[in-house]
């Protein structure tokens, strides 16, 4: 934060440095396209959230326009902790013109379509912004009219409504950095880079707690995304025993499996998957759902990274079980091939491989009709 704080002050002394923070479309090394400039950015509104001026609304304003630009150009879209800050410090000032940048954040994509509160268009007030975007000749007005107002031509918020949300956004964004839920800090840690910082805020915040459903699907999350995955399969085999139905037993073994294999507890991995298969008994019409998919790929990456004996049984159990789920999407298909190529079975390998390349036909098949 103290960095944070730095790189506030040198926005404020000058809106030329302003560009730093814009968003950059980059692609990683994993190949995925990102926001080259996202962590800095998030770092400055991190810093105003802090430290709230009045004078600060230009910069907010350009911020808020960089955050509705990357959600809508984002490849994976998304509603960010960022997109919602930078909307709440936004909504602060209660400046009806805001109403058209607001509802740029709102229509990113789909997730902000439905998560970016409406509220955050009436920030100015109910009747204050309705008014104002009737009278204005705005090439987004009639748009806009029609999200702020029901069929009977009355706003979807009341000015009661306005403001018990202004309050619960303000307990749920505060002004001072130590009220904040450790978990945030842990989500900031990871967004900067700094996975030792990150785990230390997440021991903070599991010490003492009860180990719960909810605390056990919390870590077991954190954990696996921060990449210990040994860790994260211990909280996750912890959290079996909440599971009170079929499904959520299958789903929790096949949970387990996947972190075991991350962690490279092959043999650990394939007692889960065995044990998800003796749930899946209890699921009516397993074999046509995504769970049943779902395992269906484990057993196949299973037997893609285990030893070779180990893989040779699981890749037979995969092989097997394969032939019972029908519409095994292209990931599995790819899975598959590479498992049965790990175990030397050519046969196989090229009829997934033939499963595999009709099923990518169909998709561009597809894919070509939706852009005609």
């Amino acid at each position: 934060m103290e960095e944070a704080r730095r790189e506030l002050e040198r926005m404020r002394r000058s809106s030329v440095v302003w560009r730093e923070l814009r968003y950059e479309r980059v692609t990683g090394a994993d190949g995925y396209d990102g926001d080259g400039h996202a962590a800095r950015r998030a770092a400055v509104l991190w810093a105003l959230q802090y430290d709230r001026r009045t004078e600060d609304l230009p910069l907010v304003r350009w911020l808020a326009e960089q955050e509705a630009l990357c959600r809508r150009e984002a490849p994976f879209q998304g509603l960010t902790e960022e997109t919602e800050l930078v909307g709440f410090l936004l909504a602060e000032h209660r400046r009806v013109e805001d109403v058209w940048l607001h509802w740029e954040m709102k229509r990113a994509n789909f997730d902000t379509w439905c998560g970016y509160d409406i509220e955050h268009l009436f920030a100015a007030g109910v009747q204050a912004t309705v008014g104002f975007v009737r009278d204005s000749a705005h090439a987004d007005r009639n748009d806009v009219l029609e999200r702020l107002l029901d069929e009977a031509g009355e706003p979807y918020v009341s000015e009661e409504d306005l403001a018990e949300w202004a309050q619960r956004e303000r307990s749920r964004f505060p002004a001072d950095s130590a009220a904040e839920d450790p978990l945030r800090w842990v989500q900031r840690a990871k967004l900067v880079g700094d996975g030792e910082l990150a785990r230390r805020w997440l021991d903070r915040w599991a010490a003492g707690r009860q180990r719960d459903k909810s605390t056990l699907s919390q870590l077991r999350y954190q954990l696996a995304d921060l990449g210990a995955f040994a860790e994260a399969a211990k909280a996750q085999r912890e959290s079996i025993q909440f599971a009170d139905n079929p499904w959520d037993s299958a789903s929790a073994w096949q949970s387990l499996a996947q972190l075991e294999r991350q962690a490279g507890g092959h043999c650990a991995a394939w007692e889960a998957l065995r044990a998800c298969r003796r749930a899946l008994d209890g699921v009516a019409g397993w074999t046509a759902v995504g769970l049943g998919r779902m395992y269906v790929e484990e057993l196949f990456l299973l037997a893609g990274s285990a030893d070779a004996e180990l893989a040779d049984v699981v890749f037979t159990e995969a092989d097997r079980q394969a032939r019972q789920v029908p519409g095994l999407p292209l990931v599995v298909l790819q899975a598959a091939a590479e498992a049965a190529g790990k175990v030397g079975n050519q046969a196989r390998a090229e009829h997934y491989l033939k499963l595999r390349d009709a099923e990518q036909r169909r998709i561009d098949v597809e894919m070509s009709r939706a852009r005609s």
